[in-house]
This record gives structure tokens, sequence and C-alpha cells, in this order.
């Protein structure tokens, strides 16, 4: 099967290929090289596990690069092997709202909903840090929600999880003190040596 390469100078969420020009990520030779990371993989049926290995794609987006836009079309499962993504939304005055961040072993909430609702992307996101990517393409995902017990309850208790924590967000910012919000917003932004690279504005 010929392989398909992706860049950090295209939105992931779509498959972007790779011009000559740019450089080449690292290729994974398979799906199965990250099941310490993603358990799900010992799970699949040897039919699923051969769609899996026939479909997904490994996008290595730099810092910087965009996942989706707002309301735009889910086109990808993303999950994440390796690096940091943002989630957010931007307010008309261009104030960032954070809503979270998925790092290595974890999913995108909002992706999930996504692609099982039909509608666009509800937020905005962004490669916060070099990530490695494994992006299954949203037919094989309703294939397997339909077809893999375990692939639709790894899906449900993940999405689930990741709500329960949106509700955690919501709760923070109806009813926390100003004070305590921005203590923590100060310290999701500190760097490694605890500084906080941002003005009042």
């Amino acid at each position: 099967m010929a392989q398909t390469y992706f860049t950090s100078d295209t939105h992931f969420g779509h498959q972007g290929i790779l011009s000559p020009r740019m450089h080449i990520p690292r290729v994974f030779a398979s799906i199965q090289e990250h099941d310490e990371r993603f358990p799900l993989v010992r799970s699949f049926s040897a039919n699923h596990l051969q769609i899996v290995r026939g479909t997904v794609h490994f996008p290595v987006p730099e810092a910087g690069a965009v996942a989706y836009e707002l309301q735009e079309i889910c086109a990808n499962y993303l999950m994440c092997i390796d690096g940091r993504t943002r989630v957010f939304r931007m307010s008309e005055g261009g104030r960032e709202m954070l809503i979270y961040k998925v790092g290595t072993g974890g999913t995108c909430a909002l992706t999930t909903q996504c692609l099982l609702s039909g509608g666009g992307f509800p937020a905005q996101s962004v490669a916060e840090a070099r990530a490695e990517l494994a992006a299954l393409p949203s037919d094989t995902f309703r294939q397997l929600m339909r077809e893999s017990d375990a692939f639709r309850s790894f899906v449900l208790d993940d999405y689930t999880k990741l709500l329960s924590g949106m509700f955690d967000l919501v709760e923070e910012i109806a009813f926390a003190p100003l004070e305590r919000r921005l203590a923590r917003r100060l310290l999701v932004e500190a760097d490694a040596n605890g500084i906080v690279w941002k003005t009042h504005q």
C-alpha cells in the first residue's frame, strides 16, 4: 500500500499531502507499535486490525500547526501518540478561552462529538508542542463504532471522562472567584522555570 505523508503546513484534521520540498516526518511501521499507549489495539479482531492498519495515517505537526478551525468538518478521529495539542475558543474581542489540552495517550472529546453528530468542530485546535498523532478517517471510525465492541467502549469511555472534565471547567468559570481562576491560568501558562510570558492584554 502506498504511504501518504503529512506536514505541519496543513490542517492535520484533513489529509494534507507532503510536497517534495517539505521535510518527510518519521513513518510508523504499524499502529501496533503504540499498543502501550493505546491498549485498545490489542483488543481488535484480526479483521478490524487489518482495517485500521490499512487506513490509519500519522500526522506529525510542529508547534503552532492547526488541527481544526471553528466549525470545520472533522475528517479524522485523532489519538495523540506524543506531544500536546490545545483546544480553545476565541471571543469576538480576540480573547482566548482554553477548553482543554490533549497530551500523550489522549483523544479529543470535541472531535468525537463532531464525528458522532456530523456537525462542525465547535472550537479551534492547534499543536502546542510538536506532536505525533494517529488519525483514523471518519469512515473507518464509523465502521469500527458499528462493528467493534472494544473500539466503541474505548471511544465512549474516553469521551465520558473528557466531558466530565469540561463540566468541571464550566463550574470553574461560573462559580470560582476571579482570583482563583487567574492563579490557575497562570500555573497553566507558566514554563518549566515557572515564568509566564504574557502581558495583561
